[in-house]
């Protein structure tokens, strides 16, 4: 096991490299997801990796799918890299841990953000409008405030370095066709349900988060990474006050770093100390390790 910002597999075709994630084509049906350690923030990729994020994200996504294998099928085909095609034994101490053999699916136009608390964008929408993607709340919320009911709040996927932006259930349903868009739905806010009933009894409130679905054929799939520190808001419940922002297994923690400089959220980003680099990789570690009861061997 490495630690691994960037993948070079010349005997399959990359497919896509996105802010985390190095995508090869297998075959025609199949696909290898390789979770490096790169990490992005606003938007932008960072300069240097975060130790073994790639791992944990990947670690904590097996966990889910696992999970939530009573809810909805996944796109999962093989996560031990020892069971790879032979082609791929020559990197194998590079994916041990961080990849997944997957159904090669043809991904929704939408990603499936739920949100059990108001906090982030929606927390700003609220504030200027009372509103979070065409839903109206009750008025006097506090900031991290959990919802008497998760929302489903679509928004539309960007490439690399844009912004994905809100959209409203009616424009989803356009999208998506009417009876996709409430399966998708359906499923969206029955699997954050159990994650974050289960998250909130090993210490963690799941605020937000938000899922991919792929079809193969006929059939939906839940696709991608599932209710990792990079999709989604974990906070120490111990810790929750709300009436402001909360501390964070999260990203939230190098955010809040890179709001200390001068940097106009554009690429060059600015340089990360080592000892947020650190801490960064020590809050993904522990969000890994509270939500299965698992220390990871690095």
């Amino acid at each position: 096991m490495q630690v691994t910002s960037l993948t070079h597999i010349v005997e399959y075709p990359l497919l896509s490299r996105g802010k985390v994630r190095d995508i090869y084509e297998i075959s025609s049906d199949t696909l290898l997801i390789v979770t490096t350690d790169r990490m992005s923030a606003f938007d932008v990729i960072m300069g240097e990796a975060i130790p073994y994020k790639g791992v944990v994200l990947n670690q904590i996504t097996l966990f889910w799918l696992e999970k939530f294998g009573h809810i909805v099928e996944n796109h999962l085909l093989e996560h031990e890299a020892a069971r790879f095609p032979k082609k791929l034994l020559p990197y194998r101490e590079m994916l041990e841990g961080r990849s997944m053999l997957v159904r090669k699916a043809s991904p929704l136009l939408l990603e499936c953000v739920v949100r059990g608390n108001i906090t982030g964008s929606g927390w700003k929408d609220y504030k200027a409008t009372g509103q979070v993607c065409g839903y109206r709340l009750p008025v006097g919320l506090k900031e991290s405030q959990r919802l008497d009911e998760p929302l489903f709040t679509p928004a539309t996927k960007a490439e690399v370095g844009r912004h994905d932006e809100n959209i409203t259930r009616e424009e989803g349903m356009r999208i998506a066709g009417e009876e996709v868009f409430l399966k998708i739905e359906a499923l969206s806010l029955e699997i954050f349900k159990t994650a974050r009933d289960y998250a909130a009894g090993r210490g963690i409130i799941i605020a937000d988060t938000k899922f991919e679905f792929g079809f193969v054929g006929p059939k939906l799939y839940l696709i991608d990474e599932v209710l990792t520190p990079d999709s989604s808001r974990f906070w120490p419940s111990e810790c929750f006050v709300p009436g402001g922002p909360q501390s964070s297994f999260d990203k939230q923690y190098l955010r809040d770093w890179l709001e200390t400089t001068d940097w106009d959220k554009t690429s060059p980003p600015p340089r990360l100390p080592e000892d947020v680099v650190q801490e960064t990789a020590r809050r993904y570690r522990e969000a890994y390790r509270l939500l299965t009861a698992k220390e990871l061997p690095f």
